[in-house]
């Protein structure tokens, strides 16, 4: 009797036990990296691995996997050819800091590199959707009131990828944000110009819409800028540059202009991006 209560009592250690063994056979296929014998884990192993988690859509794991890669053969053929790849999934995690740090690596090390343009198309990618965290994706919130450095920034990165490769296959969705960043620009110098119109800081609102008018010439902006150099015109009681500017204003017709901005010049849900190179 005591012998089997003896079993009773040890009974919940040997199935426990059991349990550890079967996980551990039947890691397989999902067995992380530290999971493999040292000795199967070389460049060509872990290249492919995280090209495969990639195509899964295991992103973090294809991370762990590259940075394996990095970090034992560096390098490595196999090494050179993820560095992009790593890029990209920074990007899609939403690691934007390392994103770009990897962008800049690999375009100052590879200038020479068959598929260098993505390197710069990814750049303007992160700054453009760093530009709004998640939630002010889902409910469409208007950034227009926000210090746009991120938007600056993308803008910058997306005219050297169109000015440096402009028949690269990453070009045309590149000039379509940047119609989008810089209508964004222009409408924050609005916004900054009403501002000040509201503080009475007649000089300084129509610094503000001058550069809108001068420099943002091809959004939809240009109407409202004027509309803004009218009222400060009239207030430093400079009529008649107030009346030239509202000539031009009536000359030119901005209807159409701000029926598109109210629909928006962008829209992320009806475009897809271009897919990253094969590796």
């Amino acid at each position: 009797m005591r012998s089997m209560q003896f079993l009773f009592k040890l009974l919940p250690q040997v199935v426990l036990l059991a349990c550890l063994a079967l996980t551990a056979a039947c890691g397989g296929k999902d067995a992380t990296v530290e999971d493999q014998p040292r000795t199967s884990r070389d460049d060509a192993w872990l290249y492919n691995e995280a090209q495969r988690q990639i195509n899964l859509g295991g992103i973090e794991r294809a991370i762990a996997f590259m940075e394996q890669l990095e970090l034992y053969y560096p390098f490595s053929e196999y090494t050179r050819r993820a560095r992009l790849d790593l890029v990209y999934a920074y990007y899609k995690v939403g690691n934007s800091e390392s994103a770009i740090d990897a962008a800049n690596e690999f375009i100052r090390e590879n200038p020479t590199h068959e598929n260098i343009d993505y390197a710069y198309y990814l750049r303007g990618l992160i700054y453009f959707d760093r530009d709004r965290n998640p939630l002010e994706k889902m409910f469409r919130v208007d950034l227009t009131e926000r210090p746009p450095h991120d938007a600056e920034r993308s803008l910058s990165y997306f005219s050297e990828l169109v000015r440096r490769f402009p028949d690269s296959e990453y070009a045309p969705d590149a000039r379509q944000r940047i119609i989008h960043l810089r209508e964004r620009l222009a409408r924050f110098e609005n916004h900054v110009a009403r501002y000040y119109l509201s503080r009475r800081a007649w000089v300084a609102a129509l610094s503000r819409a001058r550069n809108v008018v001068e420099n943002y010439q091809d959004t939809t902006e240009v109407a409202d800028a004027l509309r803004v150099m009218v009222e400060a015109y009239r207030e430093l009681d400079m009529n008649d540059l107030a009346e030239d500017t509202e000539k031009v204003l009536r000359e030119n017709d901005y209807s159409a202009d701000r029926a598109d901005k109210k629909r928006g010049l962008f829209r992320r849900d009806k475009r897809a991006e271009p897919e990253r190179p094969a590796s």
